[in-house]
């Protein structure tokens, strides 16, 4: 049996209870608000919070009091968010703030990609870690920094496409979806700096000029070479999560079926990933997957479904992806006006639960737009 960790967290900012247990790939689900980001934080921290301590310090952070510990992690204001009845616990070990700085080994376990990530590359550049301001929650100002090292390396001013790094069928899938034809590439602009540009032909386009779902894929996929080691190692040794919020910001369908495609890669490649998100075509495929597992079906199917050929490559990629476990957990209002968190891991249409058929919420609306339609139908029949 595959090992299940578990999170719990009571009574934290908004969240009451939230009780999570993690498959090989899980997904948050939930409205604005419901603290899913607060959770993957605390994920990170309980794997990570060595690395979390020694970043702020090499910061210049002070780092003596929990309550300035939870605002440096979580953003400025947080603090108070942790109260005397506060309680985190990861597989069963209590969690305090004044003892984070001992969780891990101070390398990186859990890969963290977080939402509205193209805020974080000003003018093209990615800011290190010590420029963005305690007002921005740790998790960016740790990605932010990949960036900018990947940025600021020597020999890799060209990003995008690249030979020997994501698979020929996904350069061709995320040529097709997000970028058509263009070549992302650090480019130096009239004062001598480098600075990110997507070239059509003669024509070189900055950075704030590039449509919303080129902005936020293009960190993202910056993110996902860092996942990518060089020669037949399948994954970095150190690192076994990867978190990615709200993967779907900006994109197209076709462009977000490209993404959990890469998602599939990370599984094989022995990667344990969480996603939050708002996307009903991401809990679509998962529903996909669940059933297709149930029924023992061939990772051709998969590809099918996909829309990408058999090969040989996607065919280990897809027989893989039909041995994980696949978990969904929804965060939601009670009516005490506290977040808590469900299992919704079946999504399955036919259940009396409507938190289960609707899929948490993300198609309460297809549902009733339907029925609305369904509705008239009949009425115009009398």
């Amino acid at each position: 049996m595959p090992k299940v960790d578990r999170l719990l967290i009571h009574n934290f900012a908004q969240i009451a209870e939230a009780d999570i247990r993690f498959g090989d790939l899980t997904v948050f689900v939930g409205a604005q608000g419901t603290g899913k980001s607060l959770a993957l934080q605390w994920l990170k921290t309980a794997m990570d919070g060595r690395q979390i301590i020694s970043a702020l310090h090499d910061a210049g952070h002070s780092t003596e009091k929990p309550e300035v510990i939870v605002d440096l992690i979580f953003g400025v204001g947080m603090g108070s968010a942790w109260r005397s009845d506060s309680v985190v616990t990861f597989n069963r070990k209590q969690i305090q703030p004044k003892g984070i700085g001992r969780l891990g080994n101070g390398k990186e376990k859990v890969f963290f990609i977080p939402a509205h990530r193209s805020m974080l590359i000003s003018d093209g550049w990615a800011a290190p870690f010590q420029k963005l301001t305690s007002d921005t929650p740790v998790v960016a100002r740790i990605f932010s920094q990949n960036l900018f090292d990947r940025f600021s390396a020597r020999g890799g001013d060209k990003l995008f496409p690249l030979d020997r790094v994501l698979k020929r069928e996904y350069r061709d899938l995320i040529n097709s979806s997000v970028f058509h034809g263009g070549t992302v590439s650090l480019e130096q602009d009239r004062q001598h700096a480098k600075r990110l540009k997507l070239t059509h032909g003669k024509s070189q386009l900055p950075f704030m000029t590039w449509t919303a779902g080129q902005r936020e894929f293009t960190p993202l996929l910056l993110g996902l070479y860092h996942l990518l080691p060089p020669r037949k190692m399948l994954k970095q040794s150190d690192i076994d999560w990867v978190i990615v919020e709200e993967p779907e910001m900006g994109l197209h369908p076709q462009a977000i079926t490209v993404f959990l495609l890469l998602a599939l890669d990370l599984l094989w490649r022995g990667y344990r990933v969480v996603l939050s998100t708002h996307s009903p075509h991401v809990l679509t495929a998962l529903w996909m997957l669940r059933r297709l597992k149930e029924n023992q079906a061939r990772g051709e199917l998969v590809c099918r479904a996909f829309g990408v050929d058999a090969s040989q490559q996607l065919q280990k990629v897809a027989s893989s992806a039909l041995t994980k476990s696949y978990h969904v957990h929804l965060f939601a209002f009670g009516d005490d006006g506290k977040v808590w968190s469900t299992d919704i891991s079946e999504l399955d249409p036919d259940s009396d639960d409507e938190r289960i058929s609707g899929w948490g919420g993300l198609t309460e609306y297809s549902s009733r737009f339907g029925d609305a339609v369904r509705d008239a139908v009949n009425e115009g029949d009398r």
